[in-house]
């Protein structure tokens, strides 16, 4: 059954004709000349807003004469840009750490893009230092930087979007993509932050990981390269039926959903589909250039705010069967990165604070100001957004099924049966996947499903 709903999905096969640069053992560089474009032929997800819609021939228009460079580009942000600055012609150096996987093989095969192929950590301790081997706020054990790597990104690159993860020292990375981007001469350098809630009251906790976007926003301010720096809200796309930390939406015996976590239930959050909605809202940035949005502004993309039991009944809607909201703590009922681990336990204190009053609670964002932004200049930059009830209703069971889980499945039969036999069907140890590399152990990723297995975790 699963089979059949996507048997009309385009999987490509990573092409063999790749050539590895003279430079530099650890990085092989991938121009691909296909006549295909970035979107599959025979996507499933057909939506108003699709690419694939009939829309009456376009006329003539010059081709942008730009290079983006962007990293971490099977992530979520990064493969949403490639695929819109792609389609209107711009050209783009991503890195990606393999080319497994759907997104990856996207990518890759987009005539679009040159593929440098590596990590943007090594494993080498560096001489001058006597550290320890393991980064404070990543899952990675390697503490050196890909300098070579880093540094051919930006060849020919006038533009660049940057969205760093855990994978390695994500503060030492950041902070040589910025000093490589600066020798390089970019033009306008979008950095995908979040906040350092400490930094706006002593009295809230800072979160390991966003603390680590702060750090590397702070470094480019300094080094006065010509920047805006992007906050996405919470992504649509994270909700799933795997029991996967903070957004796991647990199958009930009924056919329903139960989605706990520590938010207050009537506070409102920063909603975005990361997917559908950041590549657009990107590419506008660029074309407005720095005059409008540079100098160091800060912008949240976000498209909708609403508090746990709104998105719950958006969500509702959607799919069209219930979802309820429980204000509890962080299950995590699965193997995670220990610096994951860390930034839930802090999400948990934070939003701790204000107990039963939802004004009281710390501004997702940080910022007030910044949060009562939205959804406004988002709009200004994207008008048409995939909203969470759109999301529900067209893409989540879709990417439900893509992850091993078959409730979709089985409507006709009322919806029954539990969520543990479907998620179990979709993880499974890393000991069982003997092809798999052995870093994967030191990540701690061992989500199996189809979808997630292949995409950049949390990027």
């Amino acid at each position: 059954m699963p089979a059949e709903l996507f048997s009309e999905m385009t999987i490509r096969p990573v092409p063999r004709e790749i050539k590895t640069s003279n430079t530099s053992s650890s990085r092989e560089e991938t121009r691909h000349k296909h006549s295909r474009s970035s979107y599959s032929d025979a996507s499933p997800l057909m939506s108003r807003n699709n690419s694939l819609t009939f829309r009456p021939a376009k006329r003539p228009m010059t081709t942008p004469d730009k290079t983006i460079a962007v990293i971490n580009a099977s992530g979520r942000q990064a493969a949403s840009l490639i695929r819109v600055a792609t389609a209107v012609g711009y050209h783009v150096r991503a890195q990606l750490r393999n080319l497994e996987g759907v997104v990856a093989t996207e990518v890759a095969t987009n005539p679009n893009v040159t593929v440098l192929r590596g990590e943007l950590y090594t494993k080498e301790r560096p001489a001058e230092r006597g550290q320890v081997d393991v980064t404070k706020n990543g899952p990675i054990s390697g503490i050196g930087v890909n300098h070579g790597l880093i540094s051919e990104l930006f060849r020919g690159a006038q533009l660049a979007f940057i969205n760093t993860t855990f994978y390695g020292d994500e503060q030492k990375i950041g902070e040589a993509l910025a000093e490589a981007a600066k020798r390089a001469g970019i033009q306008h350098y979008i950095y995908s932050s979040m906040p350092d809630h400490h930094a706006y009251n002593e009295d809230w906790p800072s979160l390991p990981l966003w603390t680590s976007k702060h750090k590397v926003e702070d470094f480019v301010r300094k080094l006065k390269l010509p920047a805006t720096f992007v906050y996405t809200g919470i992504y649509n796309n994270n909700f799933t039926s795997l029991p996967y930390p903070l957004f796991c939406t647990e199958l009930q015996p009924d056919g329903s959903w139960i989605w706990q976590a520590p938010f207050h239930p009537d506070a409102k959050l920063p909603w975005l589909d990361a997917e559908h909605d950041v590549g657009p809202a990107i590419l506008q940035i660029f074309k407005d250039g720095v005059k409008k949005w540079g100098g160091g502004r800060r912008i949240a993309l976000a498209y909708e705010m609403l508090s746990p039991r709104e998105a719950c009944r958006v969500f509702t809607k959607g799919v069209g069967r219930p979802l309820r909201y429980v204000r509890g703590p962080i299950e995590v009922k699965v193997k995670i990165p220990e610096g994951y681990r860390c930034q839930l336990e802090a999400l948990e204190e934070l939003y701790r604070l204000g107990k039963d009053d939802p004004a009281k609670q710390p501004p997702y964002f940080g910022d007030a100001a910044l949060e009562a932004s939205c959804p406004g200049v988002a709009l200004e930059l994207w008008e048409g957004p995939r909203g969470l009830e759109e999301y529900a209703n067209e893409v989540f069971p879709l990417e439900e099924q893509a992850n091993g889980l078959t409730w979709m499945l089985d409507e006709d039969d009322g919806g029954g049966g539990g969520s543990q036999d479907h998620s179990q069907a979709a993880l499974s140890p890393a000991s069982e996947h003997p092809d798999s590399e052995s870093e994967d152990d030191d990540d701690g990723l061992v989500m199996r499903g189809l979808k997630r297995d292949d995409e950049e975790w949390l990027a």
